[in-house]
């Protein structure tokens, strides 16, 4: 047995768990980690600027690719603290991180050490598992635990806190008969299936909602030839746009509150039957159960047993990993079809695609300030089906998913649920460094870009080029939308003159000057006929100094964008395009 500090038996397991790159800024109480690290050469590393923001580099990373899992690495005290939203932003999408911190000597943990803090507590309602280690021969098996733990059922996050003199300590390992624990993922029943497909085959307007667990799953072409052998219209929600292409002829639109299109929550409310794959039926997604369960019966499938029934009680639930359920329906839908057990959905079909084809909103707006559905007009326009988007939350994120399009699993990343402003500038650095080849367009307001602007000297450093399109109205746009119900428009503003950048006028903050100080490069657009010009300029920039370069579109201050109370009360405050059929097609953006 080799002998050997538990902090290089930790690399060890890393390293046969398949990680060759992490995220994260040392410091005094993880220096031994480091140590380790350094002597084995066998992991890249990536020096955030902040520690939260290493945390959702590991998250971009992991939701980059599949089997991927980002590690982020900090020291004790505030690296641990730092890194809780990225834990809470993996948890509550179902992403699986490992966040490693140093800690004090085991002797000093209850003495008021500096930066002693039980990080573990802090971390336990947003992880799978958090715990500090305290003896030195756990450490591998630990790291084991955590990656079966992280991978097996519905994925998500896990903490382990190292003190120092645990990391120190000399044990036995023995890393070359070393193997990762087997995964357990619960699988559907034929059963279950069969019950599920009675109630399918007896409905006359079915849907799929097509969730991130099947992405997840990296089941999506599962998703789609179920969809294509029964001929049933697919409704993806956020987490699982992409899963089937937006230009496919089954793919029905999104439904929700706010990142919906109108012809997806037109078809979900004909439906009389949906059956829910690896969805979480989110309040964004589903507004009111009244309006959304009334006059249809469900079936929901999730590889988390306490998911089922948390939000409304399905006529069916069954417990199971999407990919496991998908082989299941695919096999028992192919005998059921052959025996002529299905009934012909086309006329259902052709009425989905009808409203696809007609109800939409308007985006080819000219004013100067620009109005952002122009911009997304633009980026369709200029960036083709391989561009991955990258974003979070806010207005530009709403507006973005009602009027961009998404064709490949994986290409739209987004942080659903926690939705923490700064996600999205440190995420598409993790995108780009799990993928080096990849189109990557993130999608920020001017808020959500200030949050975590540092990590740009990230990616300048480490030469991780990407776009980032950066919308301005000076303005905490969603907040400021949701305080007209509270007749106020108070501490949203974000407009000032800047005394050294008068050309800008009320816009405040000058990004072009701060994006360059942090070693790239960016470009400022005004007018919307010069939007596809500075697109062309980034990508060349891009290629040419392997930077981030970031074009910042100055909007008109205020714009509302629709969104509503229930997907039958969506308030369109924009104009509106209800075409005829034949007509339509030349109206799509």
């Amino acid at each position: 047995m080799a002998r050997m500090t538990a902090a290089e038996a930790a690399v060890r397991v890393l390293e046969r768990e398949g990680i060759d790159v992490c995220f994260g800024v040392p410091g005094a109480a993880i220096n031994p980690f480091y140590a380790a690290m350094q002597r084995r050469g066998t992991m890249r590393h990536v020096l955030a600027r902040h520690v939260e923001g290493a945390s959702h580099m590991a998250e971009g990373y992991t939701r980059a690719a599949a089997g991927n899992i980002g590690v982020c690495i900090g020291t004790s005290g505030p690296a641990g603290t730092d890194m809780i939203t990225g834990l809470y932003s993996a948890i509550a999408d179902s992403i699986p991180i490992l966040c490693i911190t140093g800690q004090a000597p085991r002797a000093r943990l209850h003495k008021e050490d500096f930066q002693a803090i039980n990080v573990p507590d802090i971390a336990k309602p947003v992880t799978k598992w958090a715990l500090t280690v305290l003896e030195p021969a756990q450490v591998p098996y630990v790291f084991q635990q955590a990656f079966h733990l992280m991978r097996s059922g519905r994925p998500g996050p896990v903490l382990i806190d190292l003190p120092i003199d645990v990391q120190m300590a000399e044990i036995e390992f023995d890393d070359e008969t070393y193997e990762p624990l087997p995964v357990y993922k619960p699988a559907a029943s034929r059963a279950q299936v069969e019950k599920a497909l009675a109630m399918f085959a007896a409905a006359e307007r079915p849907l799929v909602v097509a969730g991130g667990g099947i992405i997840n799953a990296d089941a999506s072409d599962r998703l789609v030839e179920f969809a294509e052998l029964l001929g049933v219209p697919v409704i993806p929600t956020l987490m699982g746009w992409g899963t089937i292409p937006d230009d496919h002829p089954l793919m029905a639109g999104m439904v929700g509150l706010q990142t919906a299109h109108r012809y997806g929550n037109a078809t979900m409310l004909k439906s009389d039957f949906v059956l829910g794959i690896g969805n979480r039926w989110a309040n964004r997604h589903t507004g009111s159960v009244e309006v959304y369960t009334k006059g249809r019966k469900f079936v929901h499938v999730d590889i988390e047993p306490t998911q089922i029934g948390r939000v409304f009680m399905p006529d069916l639930g069954i417990v199971s990993d999407a990919g496991a359920a998908l082989d299941m329906f695919i096999e028992v839908a192919r005998e059921w079809k052959a025996e002529g057990r299905f009934k012909d959905l086309g006329g259902w079909v052709r009425d989905c695609q009808g409203r696809k084809r007609s109800l939409h909103r308007r985006s080819d707006f000219d004013q100067v300030p620009m109005k952002p559905q122009r911009v997304y007009q633009e980026m369709n326009s200029a960036f083709g089906q391989d561009t991955t988007y990258v974003t979070t939350i806010g207005l530009s994120q709403i507006a973005g998913a009602q009027f961009l399009h998404v064709y490949k699993p994986r290409h739209w990343i987004n942080c659903g649920q926690a939705g923490p402003l700064g996600w999205t500038l440190p995420a598409a650095l993790g995108v780009r460094v799990a993928d080096p080849k990849r189109r990557i367009v993130a999608l920020s307001g001017d808020y959500d870009f200030q949050f975590m602007i540092e990590e740009l000297a990230v990616g300048a450093q480490h030469r991780l080029p990407y776009i980032h399109v950066l919308v301005n109205n000076a303005y905490l746009g969603l907040i400021r939308q949701a305080q007209r119900a509270f007749q106020m428009d108070f501490q949203v503003q974000l407009s000032f003159e800047n005394i050294n950048a008068p050309e800008i006028g009320v816009y405040g903050v000058d990004h072009i000057k701060v994006a360059e100080g942090l070693g790239c490069k960016a470009i400022r657009v005004t007018e919307p006929d010069r939007i596809q010009d500075a697109f062309a300029q980034a990508q060349a920039w891009m290629d040419e100094f392997q930077v981030p370069v970031v074009v910042e579109l100055v909007l008109e201050r205020v714009t509302n964008i629709a969104m509503g109370t229930d997907i039958d009360n969506v308030t369109e405050f924009e104009e509106t395009l209800d075409l005829p059929v034949e007509e339509s097609e030349t109206v799509l953006v």
